[in-house]
């Protein structure tokens, strides 16, 4: 039983005790059981107002997936770089111990080195300023 049908039980049993309105304890029985419905009331406008609180919070749930989504976008490589990792950023390179033929990414260089997937050794990129600026 919630809290609604119980004060609707109390009031049936208010009465069906026959007591005199006029009686002390029925003004104070009645007093109690009105200040119960205001409670009853007071707790559904929190309810009401919690619902719209949870339909805020969900929308801007939304809008910072968006946003996150629109952050990520900017490189697809995993790093934590700044750049358009596309097809357009990928170099070759050879190893110059093994010979091995190597694809890198604009980040990988950025970050200053690799080491060679085939020998291990470690590769370090040198990157001209000038050459960047063009």
């Amino acid at each position: 039983m919630n809290t609604v049908e119980s004060l609707g039980y109390l009031k049936g049993l208010l009465n069906g005790l026959g007591i005199d309105d006029d009686k002390k304890e029925a003004k104070v029985f009645k007093a109690i059981i009105e200040v119960l419905e205001n409670i009853i009331d007071d707790v559904d406008d929190v309810y009401e107002e919690i619902d719209a609180v949870e339909e805020q919070v969900d929308a801007i749930d939304e809008d910072l997936a968006d946003v996150e989504a629109f952050l990520d976008d900017d490189c697809d490589c995993g790093c934590d770089c700044d750049c358009d990792c596309d097809d357009e950023c990928e170099y070759e390179l050879e190893c110059p111990s093994c010979g091995e033929t190597i694809v890198v990414d604009e980040c990988t260089i950025d970050e200053g080195g690799i080491e060679c997937p085939s020998c291990g050794e470690y590769l370090e990129f040198e990157i001209d300023e000038d050459e960047d600026e063009e």
